[in-house]
């Protein structure tokens, strides 16, 4: 199932937000200190193209400097790519197949908004990490 999701999502939607995190990315890349926004922007292309079957946990160690640089990745690029999802969100909510896909996108905003001190790990991966109580 997540492969057939995938496909659809990246014919319907995903090809064209990894463009988005790229152009950002490649915009971003221009200055030495815009380097490791960059970085963060193509890795995040990576998800966008095929979000379903993975997951984003916060990293270990990420601290002030990640808290610090989210902020500034909001102001030069988080937010249009943050309203690039909702839309796509919501133009994918229009029908019932759509929903799901609608659905992924609106996951898609909060790590938009707020990349840094983020790694991206396979779904299975991510759920053997987690401690059951």
């Amino acid at each position: 199932m997540r492969l057939l999701l995938n496909v659809v999502w990246l014919v319907l939607s995903g090809f064209w937000m990894a463009v988005g995190y790229v152009v950002a990315g490649l915009v971003l890349c221009v200055t030495v200190l815009g380097i490791p926004f960059g970085i963060a922007s193509f890795r995040m292309a990576n998800f966008a193209l095929w979000p379903f079957g993975r997951r984003l946990v916060d990293e270990d160690g990420a601290g002030a400097f990640s808290a610090i640089g989210n902020v500034l990745w909001v102001v030069l690029a988080g937010w249009w790519l943050a309203l690039g999802h909702i839309f796509t969100g919501v133009a994918m909510c229009v029908t019932i197949i759509g929903i799901p896909l609608g659905i992924a996108s609106f996951k898609l905003v909060p790590v938009s908004l707020f990349p840094l001190g983020k790694r991206i790990v396979d779904t299975d991966e991510a759920n053997a990490t987690v401690p059951r109580g």
